[in-house]
C-alpha cells in the first residue's frame, strides 16, 4: 500500500513509528497569479476556472457533496479533483481537519484560519510577496506548527496544500537554493511542461537579481521574489511540529521545495527541528511519473524519505478516475497523504481506497462537472 522512494530506512521507521495512529490534517490555502499563466496548470480547464480552485476544494474538503455548492468543483482538461481522495479518507476514518487561509484573493466558502498574508503576483515579476508578509507568514507557521503538534497526543501531523500554479512556484524555490531542479518537477498536465515552467523562473529570478549562493540572499528573500505564500507557511509549521511530533508533508514536487526550504530556514536562522520526524508522502502518480524525475529531486534535496502510496484507479468504473493512470491530475489538497493515512490507520488496501472514493463520487454526480458532455 505503502512505497519508500528514498531514505528507505528512514522512511521505513517513519512508518513503523505510526501504524495504527489517526492524524491531524491541517491544509493551507494559497493562491499565486503564477496558476493564470495559459497552460501552466490542468487543475481547472481556463485561467478563470483556476481562480477559484482552491475555494471549490476547500469546500469540498469540508462539507463534501452539497446540492448547491458555492463553488462547484471546476472543469478539468481530464480526470476530477484529488480532493476526491482526501475528503474520502477525512470522512471515513474522521481525521480532524484544519484549513488555513495562507493568502487568497477571496475569503474561503468554510470556515479556516485567517494567517494574515496576501495572494502572490506571479513569479515572473521577482516580486511576488512583500518581505513583511513573508516574516509575518513565518512566525505564524510556527505558532501555529506547535499549536497543532499539541493535538496529536503522539501521533502525526498531515501538512497539505492547494496552490494552483504550486510546482511552478516550488522550482522558482528550488531553483533559487541552487537545486538542480529543471526537468524533474511533476504538474497537472500529462506530460509535464517543463520549458514553460523553467522560462517563467528564470525570468523570475532574473527580474529578482536573485545570486544563487549570494551571501546577502536569504530563504525569506527567496520566497518574496518568487514564491507563494503557502510555502513559508507549511516550512514553518513543520519545522515547530517536528520538535514534539511525527510530519507528513502532503505532496510531491510542491513538499520536496518545501522540505528544502526547512533546511535553509534551519540553517539561516538556527531553527530547532528534527528531520527525522519528517517525511513526504504522495501518490505513485507523481512518484513514479515518466515525464519528471520525482525520485532523483528528492534525492538532489537529500535526506527527505519520499513516501507514496500505491493506488490506481485504473479499473474504476468511473471515467474521471480512470484518468489519473493516464497521467492527469496526480495529487493535491494532500491526497497523497491521506491516502497512505488510510493504510496506516485503517489497513486499508488500493482496491478499498478505491471502492471509498467511488462510493464519495456516487454521491456527487451532479456536483462533478462533466467533460464535454460526459459524466462523472
Amino acid at each position: 500500500m505503502i512505497g519508500i522512494y528514498t531514505q528507505i530506512e528512514q522512511g521505513q521507521r517513519w512508518l513503523d513509528r505510526y501504524r495504527g495512529r489517526k492524524p491531524i490534517f491541517a491544509c493551507v490555502l494559497g493562491f499565486t497569479a503564477t496558476g493564470l499563466i495559459p497552460g501552466i496548470s490542468a487543475a481547472g480547464a481556463t485561467p478563470h476556472d483556476r481562480q477559484f480552485t482552491c475555494l471549490a476544494d476547500a469546500e469540498f474538503l469540508c462539507n463534501g457533496p452539497q446540492p448547491s455548492p458555492q463553488y462547484p468543483l471546476p472543469p478539468l482538461e481530464a480526470g476530477a479533483s484529488p480532493v476526491l481522495i482526501s475528503r474520502a479518507v477525512v470522512e471515513a476514518l474522521e481525521i480532524p481537519l484544519y484549513l488555513f487561509n495562507a493568502g487568497l484573493p477571496l475569503p474561503p466558502p468554510v470556515p479556516a484560519i485567517d494567517l494574515g498574508g496576501t495572494p502572490a503576483k506571479c513569479l515572473i515579476s521577482g516580486n511576488a510577496l512583500e518581505l513583511e508578509t513573508v516574516k509575518h507568514l513565518l512566525e505564524q507557521g510556527l505558532i501555529w506548527g506547535a499549536k497543532l503538534a499539541a493535538q496529536t497526543n503522539g501521533s502525526y501531523l498531515i501538512l497539505g496544500e492547494c496552490v494552483v500554479g504550486g510546482t511552478t512556484t516550488a522550482l522558482g524555490v528550488l531553483m533559487g537554493l541552487g537545486i538542480a531542479a529543471a526537468g524533474k518537477v511533476n504538474s497537472s498536465h500529462p506530460r509535464c511542461n517543463h520549458a514553460q515552467k523553467l522560462a517563467a523562473v528564470t525570468a523570475g529570478l532574473n527580474n529578482a537579481e536573485w545570486e544563487i549562493g549570494g551571501q546577502n540572499s536569504t530563504p525569506l528573500e527567496l520566497v518574496a521574489a518568487v514564491g507563494d505564500p503557502m510555502q513559508i507557511v507549511v516550512a514553518a509549521m513543520a519545522i515547530a511540529a517536528s520538535r514534539t511530533c511525527g510530519v507528513l508533508l502532503a505532496g510531491g514536487t510542491q513538499m520536496l521545495a518545501v522540505y528544502a526550504l526547512m533546511q535553509a530556514l534551519a540553517r539561516e536562522y538556527a531553527l530547532v527541528w528534527r528531520p527525522k520526524q519528517v517525511a513526504v508522502g504522495t501518490t505513485r502518480w507523481v512518484a513514479e511519473d515518466p515525464t519528471g524525475d520525482t525520485v532523483g529531486l528528492a534525492n538532489e534535496i537529500s535526506g527527505v524519505p519520499l513516501l507514496a502510496a500505491q493506488l490506481s484507479f485504473a479499473e474504476s468504473r468511473y471515467g474521471q478516475l480512470q484518468a489519473y493512470d493516464r497521467g492527469y491530475v496526480k495529487e493535491g489538497v494532500g491526497a497523497g497523504a491521506c491516502a497512505i493515512a488510510s493504510g496506516l490507520t485503517a489497513n486499508w488496501t488500493p482496491p478499498q481506497l478505491l471502492q471509498a472514493v467511488e462510493a464519495l463520487a456516487s454521491r456527487c454526480e451532479s456536483e462533478i462537472p462533466k467533460l464535454n458532455g460526459v459524466p462523472l
